[in-house]
């Protein structure tokens, strides 16, 4: 019996294929989602549970656009830094906003306490379904294509090696040459500051609900499974730990071409 706190947009998806194929092998599967979403709709694959939240779907859509809009614009890095640094902001309100009302909803929480599940489904960017995870004691499953930050190599104590694993918005590759290896390690610089804004009210808010202080790396570290959505083919080669599994191949729906 699985818990399914799902991340909107491009990341569900994704997992949507993972839950259909899920509840074809015999899996119960229950789905906690806000009642506005983009892309997270009822199914006849999984039992939904819904809560209301203070934003409209025409917020949503809007904020998603300007966020996608930016993702295909040019510029230099502090340009696209800057304006990253903006969309995620604005796109984290929305998610921290969901989980507080999520962990707020007492008669939701209740339903939660008594089902009794096996386990938690949840992608780690928005960290309310490791908040759930830790109150109902719980292993987290993980499913994800990354964090900000650094933070699933940090959580996982998975080495990260500035001489060949390229960071975001580099555009460099695995291959670098001595200046490219520094430029690529001072490029964790801008993390730090980008980390705090991100995941700090996530903590506050598992700080408040769990009533004892914790971190965004205590929730992280408790993933006992982290499947990862990267694909060696496409992406550039980086050391894993034992419990990450690479799950390339489920970031679209596979339907067969015409000849």
């Amino acid at each position: 019996k699985l818990l399914v706190v799902p991340v909107d947009g491009s990341h569900w998806l994704s997992m949507r294929e993972v839950l259909d194929v899920l509840r074809q092998k015999g899996h119960e599967v229950v789905v906690v989602a806000p009642e506005v979403t983009v892309h997270i709709k009822p199914s006849k694959n999984f039992v939904m549970k819904m809560y209301s939240v203070p934003y409209t779907e025409e917020d949503l859509n809007k904020e998603f656009q300007a966020f996608f809009h930016f993702s295909f614009e040019q510029g230099s890095f502090l340009e696209r830094f800057v304006k990253a640094y903006q969309g995620i902001r604005r796109i984290t309100d929305f998610g921290v906003s969901s989980c507080s009302h999520l962990l707020q909803n007492k008669e939701l929480i209740r339903y939660l306490e008594q089902s009794k599940f096996d386990a938690v489904l949840t992608d780690p960017v928005l960290l309310c379904g490791a908040i759930l995870a830790e109150h109902l004691s719980l292993p987290a499953v993980y499913f994800l294509r990354g964090i900000p930050c650094g933070l699933d190599f940090e959580a996982t104590q998975c080495p990260r090696p500035p001489s060949y694993v390229p960071r975001g918005f580099t555009q460099l590759t695995d291959r670098m040459t001595f200046l490219q290896r520094v430029k690529n390690l001072l490029h964790d610089i801008p993390d730090i500051f980008l980390c705090d804004f991100v995941f700090d009210p996530f903590s506050n808010l598992a700080s408040e609900f769990l009533q004892r202080e914790v971190t965004v790396l205590d929730l992280l570290q408790k993933g006992s499974v982290w499947l990862l959505r990267l694909e060696f083919v496409l992406d550039y080669p980086r050391p894993l730990m034992p419990n990450i599994i690479p799950i390339g191949g489920v970031n679209c729906a596979h339907r067969e071409l015409s000849q």
